[in-house]
């Protein structure tokens, strides 16, 4: 009975963090479809209002790691409650901008209010999941961001359709206000009192021990090339591709991102599945070599069956990559280190997101498409054999034995 009691507050802390996730994961994807044309209507170029995406992911980038920082040092609902309340007022701020600087200025506001709930949430995950069923909570709070991610952008829509471009920013700025409350109300404090022998600041040489190991860097540059498959190839090539190659328009593009983003959410459980049973080094390998392949087909069959099919296989490895690298993070920083693994493991995703898009559109631009494509999944394959050498050099039984 005791043992069943325990499972079932686990299993209630994990669903109010995965409704809480869906809340803000839903405000964030309000804003979607509007962001463009209400930048726009200040009367900028197409590059500036590409900086409204930019520096939100900029301050994410900048502030994950002081926010792994924060819940080492002060605990978890800071960043639970602090990030909706600081998303919060960037979006109202967003809403009542006059023009694109203090639109900007609120953007990077929500950005960091995203970091800052975003690294709370994984770190708040380790701390309350069984050390063998990690992946398995991971995969379900993905599960609700991407539930969130989805159903956004139709609400935003209606709502900038009925009462202006402004007012899916206002509805934001309220979800994220009800999320700070029901995180407050609802969260308990997971950073647990430490001992006399773990009050003292970690050591730089301990910090740089385990950040300049092999384990680690191998599943930064992992995490940075699957990200930066998600935003420079699929969100950004792929377009692009569909309709200078296949003369598709938004209608054919839209179907087959659609297709694959349902997919999405039904790779993340055989995911967990083989992360559970087979092990980390396994999911993470066949995740870069699934999502280089993809990019391979895509680029070197112009049908559109191949496309599809391409694209299939690409989403195939970036929604397989889920919840295995957090897990094996989680692995390699001691507990009260957690915080900073779990904001520079975030950072590394962020750099991919960031430099992705830009650095190969670029390179699309200036040698070719097929060349950009090539480039990514030669990346993210060489990232997933790093990541398997390494941890077979350092004899990292972490990263192949299954979780028992």
């Amino acid at each position: 009975m005791a043992t069943l009691m325990t499972r079932l507050r686990e299993a209630e802390k994990l669903l109010v963090l995965c409704f809480a996730t869906f809340m803000v994961m839903a405000g964030q994807g309000v804003v979607g479809p509007v962001l463009p044309l209400y930048a726009r209507d200040f009367g900028v170029s197409t590059a500036v209002v590409g900086l409204t995406l930019t520096v939100f992911a900029l301050a994410r980038l900048i502030l994950n790691v002081p926010a792994g920082l924060i819940a080492d040092r002060f605990g978890r609902r800071i960043l639970l409650v602090g990030g909706p309340i600081l998303t919060s007022i960037g979006m109202f701020g967003s809403g009542f901008a006059n023009n694109i600087s203090s639109l900007l200025m609120w953007r990077f506001v929500a950005g960091a209010g995203s970091a800052f709930y975003m690294s709370g949430a994984l770190i708040y995950l380790i701390d309350i999941a069984p050390v063998n069923r990690r992946a398995r909570y991971i995969a379900t709070n993905q599960w609700a961001l991407s539930v969130g991610v989805a159903l956004g952008p139709g609400v935003g829509g209606l709502v900038a359709e009925r009462w202006g471009l402004a007012a899916p920013f206002h509805v934001v700025g309220v979800i994220g206000v009800a999320s700070a409350i029901y995180a407050a109300f609802r969260l308990p404090e997971t950073l647990r009192p430490r001992t006399d022998s773990e009050q003292a600041t970690p050591s730089a040489s301990e910090v740089k021990r385990i950040v300049y190991s092999g384990p680690f860097m191998a599943i930064a540059f992992v995490t940075g090339t699957i990200f930066m498959t998600r935003g420079g190839t699929r969100a950004t090539l792929v377009p692009l591709h569909a309709d200078g190659v296949l003369a598709w328009g938004p209608g054919e593009i839209g179907l087959v991102f659609t297709i694959t983003g349902v997919m999405t959410l039904f790779t993340l459980w055989p995911a967990t599945w083989a992360t559970e049973n087979l092990g980390w080094a396994p999911v993470i390998v066949f995740s870069g070599v699934a999502a280089a392949l993809g990019t391979f087909v895509i680029a070197s069959i112009g049908t559109p069956v191949w496309f599809v099919v391409g694209n299939v296989i690409l989403t195939l490895g970036t929604g397989t990559a889920g919840p295995a690298p957090a897990a094996f993070v989680a692995e390699l920083f001691p507990e009260r280190l957690r915080g900073l693994g779990i904001g520079l493991y975030r950072s590394a995703g962020d750099v991919g997101f960031v430099l992705g898009p830009p650095a190969l559109g670029w390179l699309s631009e200036t040698a070719s498409m097929p060349t950009a494509f090539r480039t990514a999944g030669c990346l993210v394959a060489a990232a997933a054999i790093w990541f398997f050498v390494s941890t077979r050099r350092n004899n990292d039984s972490v990263a192949s034995k299954p979780l028992q």
